[in-house]
């Protein structure tokens, strides 16, 4: 399974591709704060928890096609999430009363469409990427700085495949070290500083923010492949020492300018930001 993240509109919606079926399945949440148009987690959930209870009541199948998968929460943290395919989503869709419900059936329709391009020709995605950042606002900068320290990420994760790191919770658990070691806040506290929920901590970072992320998982891979880190023991100890790497390179920047690197600036909409200040 693969996660990954869309965006709606002001929304981002979280998903995984199953390669074996060939299908993405969605958060079923994260679809109901698109229709009932709530920024805040909580209250969708709720709604979500009714819905779930009036279907049941009236026999209908819908609920019993969504289950779980383990998906990252606001916390940083897997958490299991209801989710549900494109057909089951559509039926769903229909049971909530929204001026969202044709827009976002036929966006669920486009990002089937488009994963079977990215299949054929995978830059594609990044292409996509590129440009829903551009549409957000992000400078040329920030998107190549962005675009670097993902193609540093998954150089990382590649290492951590071939040396006996479970995909999930290894992943989450070194990410966090890594996180923690340069930055002094874990990835939770980093995300709540910037007031983000489900969004991606690394769509709403500073240049600088986004150049010691980089700098922290570059030397985490390099130490790891300098010791042949193997298992989650080994990789913990290369995270630490990556990790303590760009802290080192952070301070003495922060010193030298008298700014702090870790800000709570973000990207989220005027309306949000707003709720959450």
């Amino acid at each position: 399974m693969k996660n990954d993240l869309a965006i709606f509109e002001d929304y981002d919606i979280r998903r995984q591709y199953d390669k074996e079926k060939e299908m993405w399945y969605f958060s079923v949440i994260d679809i109901i704060r698109v229709l009932i148009q709530q920024a805040d987690y909580q209250t969708a959930r709720k709604y979500w928890n009714k819905l779930k209870e009036r279907l049941n009541k009236e026999g209908s199948e819908t609920v019993t096609n969504c289950h779980q998968l383990k998906i990252e929460a606001a916390d940083g943290k897997l958490r299991l999430t209801d989710v549900a395919d494109p057909e089951t989503l559509l039926r769903l869709i229909q049971s909530v009363p929204s001026p969202k419900a044709e827009p976002i059936k036929l966006w669920l329709a486009k990002v089937g469409y488009e994963r079977m391009q990215e299949l054929v020709d995978p830059s594609q995605a990044i292409d996509r990427a590129r440009e829903t950042w551009k549409k957000h606002g992000r400078s040329k900068k920030w998107i190549e700085q962005r675009m670097m320290g993902q193609e540093t990420r998954n150089k990382l994760t590649d290492y951590w495949k071939e040396h006996e790191i479970k995909e999930g919770e290894e992943y989450a658990t070194l990410t966090n070290i890594i996180h923690q070691e340069w930055s002094g806040l874990s990835v939770k506290e980093h995300k709540n500083i910037k007031g983000l929920k489900t969004q991606n901590l690394r769509d709403h970072m500073s240049e600088a923010e986004l150049i010691f992320t980089a700098l922290a998982e570059l030397s985490t891979r390099q130490v790891a492949e300098s010791i042949e880190a193997t298992g989650i023991e080994e990789n913990k100890l290369a995270s630490k020492t990556g990790g303590g790497i760009a802290k080192s390179a952070r301070l003495e920047l922060e010193t030298k300018t008298g700014r702090n690197v870790v800000t709570d600036e973000n990207y989220l909409p005027a309306k949000i930001n707003k709720e959450v200040k």
